[in-house]
Order: C-alpha cells, then sequence, then structure tokens
C-alpha cells in the first residue's frame, strides 16, 4: 500500500511535510506504520502549485531515499498547495509514467488502495474514456485510470458527483463480473484552489487517511498517517466520506452518494 500526504494552507517549505517531521512522508517510504507493507520504495512524486494554474510536477522511479535531490527541492520549493506520493506497486511496472501525483489540465491527483479485479476490468474500463481522455494515458496503473475516469465523468464540474458515478460504476462492475477481491481506496486530488480527501471500501477496510489542523502555520494537512508524535493532532476520515478543504481552512464534510 503506498503512502500520500498533502497541504493547503499558507505558503510553507515542501520540507515541512515531506522530509522534516519525525513521521514526515519520506520516513514513511522507509517504515510506514498503518500499511500492509512498511517499505514504499517503488518511486515517488510530488504536485505543487505556484502563479500558475497548473502545477509543477517531479516525479521519478527510485525510492524516495535514494533521490539525491529530493531534500534540497523540499527545503527550497515554497507552497500554498500540494500533493506528494511514495508508491508500493500493486499493478503496473516500477517506472516514472505509474508514479503519482497524475495531472491534467489544473488536476493533480494521487491515489493509495486497489480496484479488486483490476485486470478483468480493465479494458471495459477504458472503452468508457474519450479518445481524449484515453490518448493522455501514460502508465498502466489502477490509479491512473481511476483518475481518468474521474474527469470522464465530471471531475471539472462536481468532485461529488464524479466519485459517486465512478465508484457506483466500479462496484456495478464487481458485481455484474463476480469479482470478490474489494475496492479500497484513499484518494487525495486537487484543482489548484481545494483540496479533497476520500476514504471508501467495499468491506470494512478503507485505507487510513487522516486531517490535521494543528501541523503548520494554520494551515491544513491530510495524510495516510500522522506526521508528528501527537496523535491528538489528527483526526481519522470517516469511510465513505469526501473532505473538502478550501484555502481559507474551511472544512466541509460530506457523505458521497453512490449512482
Amino acid at each position: 500500500m503506498c503512502r500520500l500526504a498533502a497541504y493547503i494552507g499558507p505558503q510553507i517549505p515542501l520540507e515541512n511535510i515531506i522530509t522534516a517531521p519525525k513521521h514526515s512522508l519520506l520516513s514513511q517510504s522507509k517504515d510506514a506504520c498503518e500499511s500492509k507493507v512498511s517499505t514504499n520504495g517503488d518511486g515517488f512524486g510530488i504536485a505543487w502549485y505556484g502563479a500558475e494554474p497548473e502545477p509543477g510536477l517531479y516525479r521519478d522511479c527510485l525510492p524516495a531515499w535514494a533521490d539525491e535531490n529530493l531534500i534540497s527541492l523540499c527545503r527550497l520549493v515554497q507552497s500554498r498547495l500540494f500533493i506528494a506520493h511514495v508508491r508500493a506497486s500493486t499493478t503496473g511496472a516500477t517506472m516514472r509514467a505509474n508514479c503519482h501525483p497524475f495531472v491534467y489540465q489544473n488536476w493533480s491527483f494521487a491515489h493509495n488502495g486497489q480496484i479488486g479485479g483490476f485486470r478483468e476490468m480493465q479494458r471495459p474500463l477504458e472503452r468508457l474514456l474519450s479518445d481524449d481522455l484515453y490518448q493522455t494515458r501514460q502508465g498502466s496503473t489502477d490509479s491512473e485510470l481511476f483518475f481518468l475516469l474521474l474527469l470522464q465523468y465530471g471531475l471539472l464540474s462536481s468532485v461529488d458527483v464524479a466519485f459517486g458515478k465512478v465508484i457506483g460504476l466500479l462496484e456495478n462492475m464487481r458485481k455484474k463480473m463476480s469479482i470478490t477481491s474489494p475496492l479500497r481506496i484513499a484518494v487525495v486530488i486537487a484543482n489548484g484552489k481545494g483540496l479533497f480527501g476520500l476514504r471508501y471500501a467495499s468491506d470494512q477496510y478503507s485505507p487510513t487517511l487522516y486531517l490535521s489542523r494543528e501541523l503548520d502555520n494554520g494551515g491544513v494537512s491530510i495524510a495516510s498517517e500522522p506526521l508528528d508524535s501527537n496523535r491528538e493532532n489528527w483526526s481519522l476520515i470517516a469511510p465513505s466520506c469526501l473532505v473538502e478543504v478550501r484555502g481559507d481552512g474551511v472544512v466541509d464534510e460530506r457523505v458521497v452518494t453512490l449512482s
């Protein structure tokens, strides 16, 4: 299982989330505590927002701890909104195109979990994409396809509707194809103005996703695991709950309705 972390709020160095905390995302790449595997060494990536609508993107298939540039980049680059991810692969080869985050226009997306029965579902799911969206597909992961399906089903207009439609689609397809492997997802997604987090599972084992208002400079952080040792600073996002954090720090939580 992968690990992810995201931030929105006053501008801060990326290191305040990714490399500096006691249990930073970099630390989790080597020693995760709330994952099936403790090591997440199949690549990493960061998407961050600056003056332009489209985010900057830095990804590599090296383990995060093996990239000599990461600590320096995180120390010097500052952002008001960013998403970071360390990968433990379940589908797709270890290559840069399969590393998160995935970016489309002003949107960035990172995922932890799996689409159960993905190999059986992959071709019918890909057929649902428009030609334009299909041609943007660079890798072979279930995560990237999930992001493209969100775009296909209205992400640019409504995050809530897109998640409801795509999760409903996946659940219906699993049933029709008699797939017993569960759908388990934890997602962070950003559009340059807001940050969204979602947990969902077709069984009772949703991947973890925490939210904190206490970690840094009045901003809001979302992460697979608490980034510091004070767990009272972190609240677990409820399953099937979409959390939206605006740039002014207002947090809105709502249940995703499947359609």
